[in-house]
């Protein structure tokens, strides 16, 4: 038993003396353990620019941007943008613009980037309510109405017009109606002007402008065929019949439309109704003479027999004779002794801005002057609704208000802007201040003139209504112009387009039509445009020929009949407040364009006004009571096609405003031939 011992004991000690050897020589050879964490840095951003932190915790950089983490660990790096900036991405250990998780096996380094946005800014205009909101989210204006995002991107405006509201169009960094798309590369700034649907409260200026002396078919005549020419679809339209189509909306295609030639067996022109008829024709000249469009004259128009009572009948075949009349009683004689100029038109090849103007917005053919007499009784007219009984110019002020004073009267805002250059008033500074506009204005035939002078320019609080021309310009683009303003006519100037009085001199229609461009595109590419309307026509028709007879209105006041015709004047004693020799007739047809981001496209109205229709138009915009019967009727008339009060209700369109973006008009041409050699209507062109 003992030996049996002895050997296991011999054995085992043997195989532990062996592994304590083993052991010994592995403890002998040089072994490094593992470390048991591993550091991660990141770069620190710009003060303000943006910060990281760490999950699990150890990182909150820019103040603490470096931290150890056990071997293994799984870090992910949150980065959260300062205020207007934005995270760029990652580089480093991370890429890209997502998520950043490092698994920590060895030390390691991330930066992040952060970039400045870009701002973007809405404001809300108009007067009316809507909001705007984006997407990218962050704007939804009038709550939010400026937020930034990350340079490049593409931001989309949104409007929502509130109820009985709607959306006019952008400006600024967008414009127009449509949407709006920006791409951000840099700080911006866009306005949505939402507008009411009140229909002509939307109309915060009412601007008023009459050039001088022409006549409906001498200057629109034309336009049918200007459409046709131009591929513009058409419709009714009543120019010069020869412009009218053969098939399609009234009225149609008739003959060349004519007066009778002059007969001179006694020296002045009689109308030979058996002679060679004086066609209308196009002018080769863009200047004439002057054509009188006195009471007397205007009646002789109307009827070359004109005799009160037995011959009152209209025929409008009167212009040549009373045009080659006056002619000769000039001294010496003007060229044209025939009267041609009377027949005369002029087409878009002279008037190219008009007719671009006319086709564009809104107009009529059926407008016409207040009185069929002169410039001075119609001026009465169209500020005052009424000359009191005159027809030649005043022998006395009118005591009837103008539509100024009641505008004062009513603490509506008005101005009369007067072109000073041919006047008193054409210097600067002291020479300036020292005369008075009012002496320049129509309202001087008014005894409101004395108020505003006060007896010696005493009243500064009127007389800076009145105003230079300059200030037009300066108003529309600061957003200043009043509620109500009339821009007087640059007669002294010669840019009113009035006929010239003699051979002596010219006045050219190109010149005067390229100042009025100036004018309306002051108008259209200005601040004020969004919620302005402009009136643009003409005084009276000064001779030239129209084809459509004046049409029966109310007499203003007391006065039915002129007060102060002379012997041998035609109505002498008719007495009438009715008819054609009373108060009760308006003038002949005058041009008419009306410009607004609320007028009708391409629109023509056929209802009958006269020019005392704006004063209605003001009257109903600003709550005022008419003046007298005849601008009152505007306001109780109404439109037999629209339902609309006659108060030029049917040129707008408030609901979808069709010209918040105005359009892009043509350089007014100009060199037109200016000749006052007698014009020649048989071949002349």
């Amino acid at each position: 038993m003992k030996s049996w011992l002895f050997v296991c004991s011999a054995v085992c000690c043997g195989f532990c003396i062996a592994l304590l050897t083993a052991c010994a020589g592995l403890q002998g050879m040089n072994t490094t353990p593992p470390p048991s964490t591993y550091q991660l840095t990141v770069t620190a951003p710009a003060a303000g620019t943006g910060t990281i932190t760490s999950n699990p915790s150890g990182i909150q950089c820019p103040s603490q941007c470096s931290a150890n983490f056990a071997a293994s660990t799984r870090v992910t790096l949150t980065e959260t943008p300062g205020s207007n900036y934005f995270f760029e991405g990652w580089s480093g250990a991370c890429s890209g613009s997502g998520s950043c998780t490092v698994t920590m096996t060895a030390a390691t380094s991330v930066s992040a980037a952060f970039t400045q946005g870009e701002g973007i800014t809405v404001a809300i205009a108009g007067g009316g309510s809507g909001t705007v909101t984006s997407s990218p989210s962050g704007i939804n204006c009038p709550t939010t109405c400026s937020a930034s995002y990350a340079p490049g991107t593409q931001l989309t405006l949104t409007e929502t017009a509130a109820t009985g509201n709607t959306f006019s169009g952008w400006s600024g960094s967008c414009t127009g109606p449509s949407s709006c798309t920006l791409t951000l590369s840099a700080s911006d700034s866009v306005t949505a002007t939402f507008v009411t649907v009140a229909g002509v409260q939307n109309l915060n200026h009412i601007i008023f402008i009459a050039q001088e002396n022409r006549s409906f078919d001498e200057y629109f005549g034309y336009l049918r065929q200007y459409w046709a020419n131009n591929g513009i679809p058409d419709q009714s339209f009543d120019g010069l019949p020869q412009f009218n189509p053969t098939t399609g909306a009234p009225p149609l295609q008739g003959p060349v439309a004519s007066n009778p030639p002059c007969s001179f067996t006694t020296g002045y022109c009689t109308a030979d109704p058996n002679g060679t008829p004086v066609p209308t024709f196009h002018m080769q000249s863009i200047c004439t003479e002057d054509m009188s469009p006195f009471w007397n004259e205007s009646h002789v128009a109307w009827n070359a027999g004109f005799d009160y009572p037995t011959v009152v009948n209209w025929l409008g075949n009167g212009f040549v004779q009373e045009a080659a009349n006056e002619a000769r009683q000039d001294s010496p004689p003007i060229n044209d002794t025939n009267g041609y100029r009377a027949m005369g038109y002029f087409t878009d090849q002279d008037l190219n801005y008009y007719y671009f103007m006319a086709t564009n917005f809104a107009t009529s053919d059926r407008w016409f002057s207040p009185v069929m007499t002169r410039t001075q009784a119609n001026r009465a007219y169209i500020m005052g609704a009424t000359s009191q009984g005159y027809v030649y110019p005043l022998a006395t002020q009118l005591t009837s208000p103008p539509i100024f004073e009641a505008l004062q009267n009513a603490g509506i805002t008005w101005k009369d802007y007067v072109n000073t250059d041919g006047t008193e008033c054409s210097g600067t500074g002291d020479a300036l201040s020292e005369c008075l506009l009012e002496y320049e204005s129509y309202l001087s035939q008014f005894t409101y003139e004395n108020t505003i002078l006060n007896t010696a320019g005493q009243n500064p609080d009127l007389l800076q209504n009145i105003v230079p021309l300059s200030q037009f310009t300066t108003d529309a683009q600061n957003g200043t112009l009043p509620q109500v303003a009339m821009i007087e006519p640059a007669s002294s100037a010669a840019l009113d387009e009035h006929p010239s009085d003699n051979d002596s001199y010219t006045v050219d229609i190109q010149a005067g039509a390229n100042y009025i461009a100036g004018l309306i595109n002051t108008l259209m590419t200005s601040q004020s445009w969004h919620d302005s309307a402009m009136i643009f026509t003409y005084d009276e028709a000064g001779g030239f020929y129209d084809h459509v007879q004046p049409q029966p209105v109310p007499v203003p006041d007391s006065y039915t009949y002129p007060r102060d015709l002379q012997t041998n004047d035609l109505c002498l004693g008719a007495d009438q407040s009715t008819g054609v020799c009373s108060l009760a007739m308006t003038g002949y047809r005058i041009p008419l364009i009306v410009i607004s981001p609320y007028a009708k496209k391409n629109y023509v109205s056929h209802t009958v006004r006269d020019t005392t229709a704006w004063l209605s138009l003001v009257e109903e915009r600003f709550n005022l009571q008419p003046l007298n019967a005849r601008d009152g009727y505007w306001l109780t008339e109404k439109d037999a096609t629209t339902g609309l009060p006659g108060t030029m209700d049917e040129f707008f369109d408030f609901q979808n405003p069709p010209w918040m973006t105005p359009p892009s008009p043509p350089t007014q041409y100009q060199g037109g031939a200016c000749t006052l050699a007698a014009p020649n209507p048989f071949g002349g062109g």
